[in-house]
């Protein structure tokens, strides 16, 4: 009897032995790419992959796809704007508080300035630089009236305007920069 048992248990052990190794290859094949070391040593990386540790995009950076020579930069996902010199040296860049309504991307021109009016919104605002028109509501920067950092007020969430907001410092490089015709690139 003791014969047998050894063999069944012998059986039993090949058997779990061949199933346990049947498994590691199924979960060696289906890491993802560069979780295993064994299973991946020599490897080249897949196409499209790379071995270096992923870098966040610095939300400061100028976008690839905004223009050549001095102009303003605005995008409409970062809620950012960049003041480039003709040199492409970018000589200051803020967030902003953005319009209800935005311009499409593209190219545009300041094509109005006004140094003190009340916005749209109800709220007086200076250094007003408006660049596009969208379906009837003027799209331009401003920074509201107040203290020497106030910050922008929000519209109301229902206000259709085109006030897209600055701090009064942003506002004053602004009004410094985005002289009539100087070029204005909204990216998406």
């Amino acid at each position: 009897m003791s014969a047998s048992s050894s063999g069944i248990v012998a059986g039993l052990t090949a058997a779990a032995l061949a199933t346990v190794g049947y498994l590691a290859h199924q979960a060696a094949e289906s890491l993802p790419a560069g979780l295993g070391r064994a299973a991946h040593a020599g490897a080249a990386p897949a196409a499209g992959t790379s071995k270096a540790p992923q870098v966040k995009k610095d939300p400061t950076a100028l976008p690839g796809d905004s223009g050549k020579g001095a102009r303003v930069v605005y995008s409409l996902r970062g809620d950012r704007v960049w003041l480039v010199a003709a040199d492409e040296a970018v000589s200051r860049t803020f967030e902003v508080d953005p319009s209800a309504v935005d311009p499409a991307p593209g190219s545009y021109s300041v094509t109005s300035r006004s140094n003190s009016v009340t916005g749209s919104d109800g709220v007086p605002v200076e250094h007003v630089v408006r660049f596009a028109t969208v379906d009837g509501v003027v799209v331009g920067f401003s920074s509201a009236v107040g203290g020497p950092s106030a910050p922008a007020p929000v519209p109301a969430p229902k206000a259709r305007t085109g006030g897209i907001r600055e701090s009064r410092a942003d506002g004053d490089a602004m009004w410094t920069f985005a002289t009539i015709g100087r070029t204005v690139v909204v990216v998406r």
